[in-house]
């Protein structure tokens, strides 16, 4: 006999749905259903993922770029390339959140930017369109 690992029921069926304890405290809709011990959510809970090459590259010594990635060869590059170059009072998600607002700087590189990949510090996906 299996035991559900959220709300604690036992389960003799490989199928089971239920709602946390605590979660049914706070009158939340995390609902999940239980196949073969496997966890699954409900599809309009899950994080959605971003389709597409378009990311904000952080990379050492400050530099901020965004663009569409190619990683070959040991270099990252970015066509459609931006530069982040500076933003007031709003954060980095901030500026992630909404690149078009007043506080932030965006600088076009017309001709791309060609990184060694050692020099990402970390990749953050965005929408196609980020930036321009």
């Amino acid at each position: 006999m299996n035991k559900c690992t959220r709300c604690g029921e036992n389960n003799p069926a490989e199928i089971h749905t239920c709602t946390p304890q605590n979660d049914q405290q706070e009158n939340k809709m995390n609902e999940t259903i239980t196949i073969n011990n496997v966890e699954y959510i409900r599809a309009d809970q899950a994080q959605k993922s971003i389709a597409g090459t378009r990311a904000v590259i952080v990379v050492d010594r400050g530099w901020i770029f965004a663009g569409d990635v190619a990683r070959e060869n040991g270099r990252i590059k970015l066509s459609r390339a931006v530069w982040v170059f500076r933003w007031e009072s709003i954060g980095f998600d901030g500026v992630i959140a909404n690149p078009k607002d007043k506080k932030v700087t965006i600088k076009p590189l017309p001709n791309g930017v060609d990184i060694p990949e050692g020099a990402e510090i970390f990749c953050v996906p965005v929408s196609d369109d980020w930036g321009l």
